[in-house]
């Protein structure tokens, strides 16, 4: 254990216009490090995760599902004019199925608000509602924790710190981080105190946003494209060129007066055990769905009053064909189990079309099908161009 590490605060680019690491890639630096596993904490976001895992497992590394969270500030500040300040950071990491399941929800719910920051920010009672099966980190220097005490509010530091501890009894670690910036040096020694005040484990992470430390610069770059800004100002978002994938000798070394925040990383590793799953697409239930029928049986009821009603404005159709070719697709349709798919899109395109928003006449392979055609989703009669369902 004298020279393990494992990262457990890292981003992929799936930190978009953050982070600087293809998930794969991430897996791979683990593996050149020899280390037996490393999270993926995106900010705000799971998109990476499936395919994290995927190639963490094929290279024989355990994958640790995390995320980055936003806090609101009015957790911590009242004041309404704090509310537009830049949410605090935290870092959740799933133990089991219960908590990649409420990680996926977290990571929504940020989304689904309208925190006054104009991030997804979450509050304290959203994240108390899906804290099982996490294990939280407290955000290193960009932390609720670190923040309240770079102010001069130590007694709110507690106080958070007793109400997180509280939320997750036993999955609860504060964050140290060393990039050799002025507020890792001046909130350190008040969040050890606190850790050790309150029983708590500590640990190391890099909060990596690049591979390597000659990539610094170009990572500038992205910060600086991401937000519209030129490297030649000053007053801009940046990281140092610490942020970097750091071997376990690196970081035994930087916390060598601290060996058990990077013990702690491998015990905290060792709790985080879950796989994601691949699943079939799960199409939501129509509500256009007419009572006492099924889908495919609402489907084909509106396909074929919709072909009736074009076939009256084609006075020289062949109608048996039209209605053969319906029937046929119908058949398809059913037993490939699209009935729901064609019912939403129908849905939408009528809805479309009654707000006098533009709708093209049908595109690409759709276009070749009746049914769509009837139930009004293209406006092009593929038999009268010869086109072909199948291509569909």
């Amino acid at each position: 254990m004298a020279e393990s590490f494992i990262h457990l605060h890292a981003h992929s680019s799936y930190s978009l216009s953050e982070g600087a690491i293809k998930a794969e890639k991430l897996a791979q630096l683990a593996l050149d490090a020899a280390m037996p596993a490393v999270a993926i904490t995106d900010t705000g976001n799971l998109f990476g995760a499936l395919e994290f895992a995927q190639a963490c497992t094929a290279r024989g590394i355990q994958p640790i599902m995390g995320c980055q969270l936003w806090l609101a500030r009015s957790v911590t500040d009242p004041r309404p004019e704090a509310a537009r300040l830049q949410p605090d950071v935290l870092v959740a990491l799933a133990m089991d199925a219960t908590g990649l399941e409420n990680l996926q929800r977290l990571s929504s719910a940020g989304y689904l608000g309208e925190d006054p920051s104009g991030r997804p920010a979450i509050s304290l009672e959203t994240l108390a509602h899906h804290a099982p099966g996490l294990y939280l980190l407290t955000g290193g220097t960009h932390g609720p924790i670190a923040r309240l005490l770079a102010e001069g509010r130590r007694p709110q530091a507690e106080k958070l710190l007793a109400e997180l501890a509280a939320l997750f009894p036993g999955r609860l670690a504060v964050e140290l981080h060393r990039h050799g910036t002025e507020r890792d040096a001046a909130t350190e020694p008040g969040q050890l105190a606190l850790a050790d005040a309150a029983a708590l484990p500590i640990i190391a992470t890099n909060d990596v946003y690049f591979a390597l430390a000659k990539m610094h610069e170009a990572h500038d770059a992205l910060l600086c494209i991401a937000e519209g800004r030129t490297m030649a100002e000053t007053e801009r978002r940046r990281v140092t060129a610490n942020h970097y994938f750091k071997t376990a000798a690196e970081m035994r070394a930087l916390f060598h007066d601290l060996p058990e925040a990077c013990d702690n990383t491998l015990a905290i590793a060792k709790l985080c055990a879950v796989m994601t799953e691949t699943k079939k697409p799960a199409l939501p239930i129509c509500p256009k769905v007419q009572p006492g029928m099924t889908e495919a049986e609402t489907v084909a009821d509106m396909a074929r009053r919709g072909l009736e009603k074009r076939l009256q404005r084609e006075i020289f159709a062949e109608r048996e064909t039209y209605q053969s070719r319906l029937e046929y697709e119908l058949g398809v349709i059913e037993t490939m189990r699209f009935s729901g798919y064609f019912l939403i899109v129908a849905d939408f395109i009528q809805w479309a079309k009654e707000q006098g928003i533009p709708v093209g006449p049908g595109r690409g392979s759709g276009a070749g099908s009746v049914a769509a055609w009837a139930l009004s989703i293209t406006d092009l009669d593929p038999l009268r161009w010869g086109l072909l369902f199948e291509r569909f």
